[in-house]
């Protein structure tokens, strides 16, 4: 008997290296932004050091709902952004989980496959 996987419309990703993400085969290399409910668009933020509240706040724009989880992949390490940032998500009551972007990109393939609403905020540093 031959197992396949199930077809799925979920898009994931696919393979990572320094500057650049594949989404469904798809590489891409900027700062991206990717949800549960199939958006994917360039994500603003080019650096962290820039990093400004609308670049947060522009996160939940065209979205179905509000996502129970922000990740936000930081760059090649671990850096947090100023909770001020974060302050119009918090007051949503939005999670957020910051973590280095390869590891914001696999967490995201996991939540998402679990059906739950998550948005990944990844920060390719240009």
């Amino acid at each position: 008997m031959k197992l396949h996987a199930d077809k799925t419309t979920l898009q994931s990703i696919t393979a990572y290296g320094e500057n650049w993400i594949a989404v469904d085969g798809e590489r891409h290399a900027h700062s991206l932004v990717l949800s549960w409910s199939g958006q994917r668009r360039p994500w603003s933020c080019q650096r962290f050091d820039t990093l400004q509240p609308t670049d947060f706040e522009q996160l939940l724009e065209h979205l179905p709902q509000a996502p129970e989880l922000l990740l936000f992949g930081s760059g090649t390490r671990l850096r947090f952004a100023h909770p001020a940032l974060l302050q119009n998500l918090l007051q949503q009551r939005i999670g957020v989980e910051t973590m280095d972007t390869r590891a914001a990109c696999r967490t995201y393939n996991i939540l998402a496959a679990e059906g739950r609403r998550v948005v990944a905020a990844l920060l390719l540093e240009s």
